[in-house]
């Protein structure tokens, strides 16, 4: 019998099939450099005052996945939620946990070639979130996108942890002047589950979420992000799409109103490559009051990035301009998942650093071609993932640090001896340059180590 979501007038009688956003999500971001970490109690370029929550324009969103749990942090049944699946590590980055307190970390069974053990954190903790919206302030990063899995949401444990991370990046984001938005996953979504959706977001905004003067706004109305249309290896419809999209938009009527942004494939303008075939998804992707294309794994190098630039980002411009449709591309830093291909079974292992980082060049030459386009604001993948490999965080440094005998990619990958929190400096510097508008950033704006 076919889905119809409450609210609305049509059906909806498709299936979708369950699939993993990682497999769209594909790879990279990188940086190096030598500098001295910020001394305590100064940040290192942050802004002086708090993010202007009132558009997206001039700012660099980090996507936060806030997934990560340790053995019974919520409750006796929870384990290592995104750490390992059963006794095997899905993660290819470890994270730099110095300077943590003992609550808010948790010993695994991997240990360094000296002998010393290997902790990691866990996202249930609200002062690990708080950390971390403390770095996006400290390194000028604008604010952050927080997942939300549409297919964990009728798990009351998943649903319970979800809200969880979300109040605490509120708060977080008010004390630290960040700005912070909500963004469904709906990879694996099946249609009989939209109104699962609908009903939370409705439960969201009753409990104010976007009454917060930190909460993302663009044309005056909060921003909600949605991931996941139009991808060719799903059988969401755009008849599907454009039913939820509705029914959402009737919840935050009496809300201050909705501005949707689309998680789109690469190539939505043609339907071509990553995008469905089906024509009907054109008018769902117009639309959207803010359309970004996902781009990891769309291109390995420099010569890659150059050719996404000529046949996606400028054409991409072109017609979001001619439709007055806000355009936010994404950016990445690497990618590397050997550890979670290897776990997951997915036929051969992933090389560790499938898409090198090149010590930030990679992820820097995204930036100034986005900038040489005009470009003032990006999506950055992502702050946390670290099953990936495209982690933005603090991770860990060197290969003597990491974990003994494991497919770990750490900052010396490339060469360069670097700081665990490299990254998060070229990505401060990234948020400046889309700020300033500059027609193009080609010098590399941080001091390589001697």
């Amino acid at each position: 019998m076919p889905f119809k979501l409450r609210g609305t007038n049509s059906s909806v009688g498709s299936k979708v099939a369950p699939v993993r956003r990682t497999s769209n999500r594909l790879f990279a971001l990188v940086a190096c450099a030598a500098l001295s970490a910020p001394a305590a109690g100064k940040a290192w370029g942050a802004q002086a005052l708090g993010t202007d929550a009132s558009t997206l324009a001039g700012k660099l969103i980090v996507g936060y996945q806030g997934w990560f749990s340790c053995p019974g942090d919520r409750g006796p049944t929870s384990g290592w939620g995104h750490w390992f699946d059963g006794t095997l590590p899905t993660i290819d980055m470890l994270p730099d946990v110095s300077g943590f307190s003992g609550a808010e970390t948790c010993q695994t069974v991997l240990q360094t070639a000296d002998g010393k053990p290997i902790r990691v954190f866990s996202s249930n903790v609200p002062s690990v979130v708080a950390r971390h919206f403390r770095w996006m302030r400290d390194y000028g990063i604008d604010g952050a996108a927080i997942s939300r899995f549409a297919t964990s949401l009728k798990n009351p444990s998943a649903r319970e942890q979800v809200n969880g991370v979300l109040a605490a990046a509120r708060a977080s984001a008010e004390q630290n002047g960040r700005l912070f938005m909500v963004t469904y996953d709906l990879s694996g979504l099946r249609p009989q589950d939209l109104q699962t959706v609908v009903d939370d977001w409705r439960e969201l905004e009753a409990r104010g979420t976007t009454a917060s003067t930190l909460y993302a706004r663009e044309h005056g109305h909060p921003v909600l992000g949605l991931w996941g249309f139009g991808f060719r290896d799903r059988d969401m419809t755009p008849m599907a799409a454009q039913e939820l999209m509705r029914a959402l938009r009737r919840v935050s009527e009496p809300y201050r109103g909705l501005a949707i942004l689309g998680g789109v494939p690469s190539g939505w303008r043609l339907n071509e490559g990553d995008a469905s075939a089906d024509p009907g998804w054109s008018a769902v992707y117009r639309s959207f009051e803010i359309l970004s294309p996902w781009s990891v794994g769309r291109f390995t190098d420099d010569t890659g990035a150059d050719r996404f630039l000529e046949h996606n980002l400028r054409p991409d411009l072109q017609e979001t301009r001619r439709l007055g449709i806000r355009y936010m591309p994404v950016v990445f830093p690497g990618f590397s998942w050997h550890n979670l291909t290897l776990a997951h079974g997915h036929g051969a292992a992933s090389p560790v650093n499938a898409i090198p980082r090149r010590c930030g060049r990679f992820l820097w030459h995204q930036i100034n071609n986005l900038t040489s386009l005009g470009i003032d604001l990006a999506f950055a993948a992502m702050f946390d993932e670290v099953d990936e490999g495209t982690a933005l965080f603090k991770t860990l440094a060197s290969q003597s640090a990491s974990a003994a005998g494991q497919g770990f990619l750490t900052l010396d990958a490339d060469g360069c001896k670097l700081p665990s929190d490299w990254y998060l400096r070229l990505s401060g510097e990234a948020a400046r340059a889309l700020r300033r508008k500059h027609p193009g950033v080609a010098r590399f704006p941080l001091q390589y180590p001697n």
